[in-house]
């Protein structure tokens, strides 16, 4: 497939299939069917009739239109436009405004595809169909998919970073300093929720040296948290018997909202950091009036 040319039924239903997380196995279990044949039919090694077809759209709930040959992709939830060519930008605006990130084409499907089947079950293959593009089309970009998984870790915590440090400056004092860094850390991992999910998920898969300098980062940040409640400590007399264990805490209770929460679900994504930076005050024994 060129860059141009259209992808064959047998794409057009990995490409849905992946847009909406599902394995091949969960596929092949809901259409009563081995998973021998549904990667049949997506290698085009087989046909798909039309009744099939009309199971598979069901099972995905796409139109049977979206899985014809030549058919755009339609994500279960569409991501916002992206520029073909990443561009870099300074951080800018508050932290608490989310607009989108400098995000291209390929980086877009590599990270679909890292949320849907996870970093060792992504391809490059299956990159560029969810990029729309050919296989040498995301080569031209990227010279691999490690090189891929290590961009999103960067774009995320220099995301994440001059958030949480606009956040802590705006307080005036210690404990409030404390709240709003913890509202900025909850409500990036549930806003961001893709990039945290693979943060929280594929950090094993980076090789050694981009292992170590994003560790370095991410250490950073706790060390931020750790020191604001220090000082909220020392300076207010919180009743806290084992301060980082309770900078663990918090950080860690942050994080998993990418494990679970939904920004479409009933609780918005600010509702949910300003109840967090609550738990946060305390789980540090600050109870105020």
């Amino acid at each position: 497939m060129t860059d141009t040319e259209a992808p064959t039924a047998g794409a057009a239903v990995r490409r849905q299939r992946l847009l909406h997380g599902m394995t091949l196995r969960e596929l092949a279990s809901r259409l009563d069917v081995s998973p021998a044949t549904v990667s049949a039919i997506e290698n085009d090694r087989t046909g798909i009739s039309v009744d099939r077809l009309r199971r598979v759209a069901a099972v995905l709930d796409v139109p049977v239109s979206a899985l014809v040959a030549g058919a755009a992709p339609q994500a279960a939830h569409p991501a916002p436009a992206i520029p073909a060519e990443p561009t870099v930008t300074e951080p800018t605006g508050h932290w608490r405004d989310f607009a989108p990130l400098p995000i291209d084409g390929v980086l877009a499907g590599a990270i679909r595809a890292f949320v849907a089947i996870g970093y060792h079950g992504a391809s490059m293959r299956s990159i560029a169909e969810l990029a729309n593009m050919s296989v040498p089309g995301v080569y031209h970009h990227y010279a691999s998919k490690q090189d891929l998984l290590v961009r999103v870790f960067d774009l995320t915590m220099t995301d994440l970073i001059w958030r949480v440090e606009q956040a802590r400056d705006e307080g005036t004092e210690p404990v409030a300093r404390v709240a709003l860094f913890v509202e900025a850390l909850a409500l990036y991992h549930a806003r961001r929720n893709d990039l945290a999910f693979i943060g929280a998920s594929e950090m094993r898969s980076l090789e050694p040296e981009s292992y170590r300098r994003i560790a370095r980062l991410r250490t950073h940040v706790q060390e931020l948290l750790d020191h604001l409640i220090a000082d909220a400590i020392a300076q207010q007399r919180l009743g806290v018997s084992h301060p980082a264990d309770a900078g663990k805490a918090i950080a860690t209770m942050c994080t998993s909202l990418a494990q679970w929460f939904h920004p479409d679900g009933p609780t918005t994504p600010e509702q949910i950091a300003k109840e967090y930076s609550r738990f946060a005050l305390g789980l540090l024994g600050h109870h105020p009036a």
